[in-house]
């Protein structure tokens, strides 16, 4: 979903739920979705830290488009280049539980929205942490030793 063409701009143009993390997989949807839009793809920028490995170009129906993959930037948006202006869109978690994901999408193709992406997914609950594994602990005597435990 995208915002009307015109109206102000504010930090994205519009949202995106994709299924995966596997961006090679997702971008033909999403290619297919914003020909009328803007044309066929380009140029695609995204952070690589919240895919998983993509290639440098892919091919979409008879077009290369470069893939490039950023260190430090938002991780929450995409941009997306074509022929015609770029849009800048709002990623929402592919984990992202169903009314939360809707309600993302629905701010971030809002006319006049001017929230950053970090705060579209925190204030619509779509803002999906990992939870942080626990790392494994084998309860060995050295281990309880050391925890303080006693070994008899």
């Amino acid at each position: 979903m995208w915002k009307p063409q015109s109206g102000q701009a504010g930090h994205v143009d519009g949202g995106w739920w994709p299924w995966s993390r596997d961006l090679a997989a997702e971008l033909p949807g999403l290619a297919a979705a914003l020909t009328a839009r803007i044309g066929y793809l380009t140029r695609v920028a995204y952070t690589v830290s919240e895919w998983d490995s993509a290639p440098r170009r892919l091919e979409i129906g008879g077009h290369v488009i470069r893939l490039d993959g950023l260190l430090e930037r938002d991780g929450h948006v995409l941009s997306v280049t074509g022929p015609e202006p770029n849009l800048t869109l709002l990623v929402i978690p592919p984990e992202a539980v169903d009314t939360a994901g809707h309600r993302a999408l629905m701010t971030a193709s809002r006319r006049g929205n001017t929230d950053r992406p970090a705060d579209i997914l925190a204030a619509s609950g779509a803002l999906v942490v990992p939870a942080a594994r626990r790392p494994r602990h084998d309860t060995t005597e050295d281990d309880w030793e050391a925890e303080g435990g006693h070994v008899s």
